[in-house]
């Protein structure tokens, strides 16, 4: 299936998927460096302060707007190659992305080269999201959104657990339906934390929606971003309001009216909620209405720029963060002898973490190192189309 006329990029889904790759190291910067990191959830109303709250709850954009626009980016795939070509690239693609979830990426997420622990995360669910489209490819388009659909608006109707004796079974249910332990032992660790399926809705949901937008103008791309987004906000306060369907932790009337608000948007990541997948693809639809009419300048292509080298940047910024952790730990008075991992364990010293404005100021500074890098390997990898290897990374 080839179509000439179908654009092969959108400048609007750089801007937005560059815009969420930056808001991601902050929250990857305060897993590391928050000094309270490791002893508090920063969504927990009983505990938290707003600053913290919202540090967080930013940082959930981020991975629905990915994998919607990795869904996205499979269908303008499509549009260039054969139906028999594009199957082989998204198992091969697939079955590539999981693998660096096992290695490279767990190892720049825990610098920990006995991998006590493997943590299996929003790359391994985008791989087996393609993986799986690979299979579907000659399912009717419509049919793979309503799949998609499906999965969003009805997967939190699944049990939060299958009661079974069979651990195989408790496995594959956990890997695919909902996070929890793969594996324990005294010294390694493996959990799921995105399972397949709730993902899966929101990559298929994506790559429908691509094609939905391939012959729309800019302005009519414009309107209808808008229209869907603020119609998915409106559905989200709906169902939410409610408080009997759409998340597992209804909200709560709280001590004061900021809190009851965080209560009312404090939505389940883990696995994605329904109301999770309106509130955050809502706000991402919104913001792709705004990219549309933005006409380019230095700050959209700076932006852009990280939205263009996605999986480069997701490597490199989990690599330097750790290379600046190292630092710090040093420059705390501790010793690399301190650095002691163990099953979900940065290995960080609790006394060596640091204030909140310090991690966004880590954070602001790994964002600006990392751009010429990726600016660099944009350029090169547009100079080399012909090399197949580069779609990969």
């Amino acid at each position: 299936m080839t179509n000439n006329s179908t654009p092969t990029r959108f400048q609007a889904i750089d801007i937005v998927r560059g815009l969420v790759m930056i808001i991601m190291a902050l929250d990857h910067t305060r897993d590391l460096f928050h000094i309270t990191a490791s002893t508090q959830d920063p969504t927990d109303l009983a505990t938290t302060t707003v600053g913290l709250f919202f540090t967080r709850w930013i940082t959930h954009l981020c991975a629905p707007s990915f994998v919607f626009l990795s869904g996205f980016s499979a269908w303008l795939t499509l549009q260039k190659k054969s139906e028999s070509e594009a199957r082989n690239f998204f198992l091969t693609r697939g079955l590539w992305l999981m693998f660096l979830e096992f290695t490279i990426v767990n190892f720049g997420i825990w610098f920990d080269i006995h991998f006590h622990s493997i943590l299996l995360q929003v790359i391994f669910a985008i791989g087996a999201s393609f993986f799986i489209l690979g299979l579907l490819i000659r399912v009717n388009l419509t049919i793979i959104g309503l799949i998609g659909i499906g999965i969003i608006a009805l997967h939190n109707l699944l049990p939060p657990a299958i009661q079974t004796e069979n651990s195989v079974l408790k496995s594959v249910y956990t890997l695919f339906c909902r996070p929890g332990v793969l594996v324990q032992t005294p010294k390694f660790l493996m959990i799921a934390s995105y399972p397949v399926i709730p993902w899966l809705g929101i990559f298929l949901t994506g790559f429908y929606g691509a094609s939905f937008f391939k012959q729309k103008t800019s302005a009519e791309r414009t309107k209808y971003f808008a229209l869907i987004g603020l119609s998915l906000l409106c559905l989200f306060i709906t169902i939410r309001f409610i408080n009997i369907y759409g998340d597992p932790n209804p909200w709560t009337k709280q001590q004061s009216s900021i809190f009851s608000f965080l209560s009312f948007i404090n939505v389940q990541k883990y696995a994605p909620s329904l109301c999770f997948c309106l509130l955050m693809l809502g706000i991402m639809m919104l913001v792709l209405s705004v990219a549309e009419k933005i006409k380019s300048n230095r700050f959209t292509n700076a932006i852009s720029t990280y939205g263009k080298v996605p999986m480069f940047y997701y490597l490199a910024h989990w690599y330097l963060l750790h290379l600046i952790l190292i630092v710090v730990i040093i420059a705390k008075g501790f010793t690399l002898k301190d650095i002691k991992h163990g099953p979900f364990d940065f290995g960080r010293p609790l006394a060596a973490g640091l204030d909140l404005l310090s991690v966004y100021g880590v954070w602001i500074f790994v964002v600006i190192i990392l751009y010429p890098f990726c600016k660099w390997y944009a350029k090169y990898k547009a100079a080399n189309k012909q090399n197949k290897w580069l779609s990969y990374l």
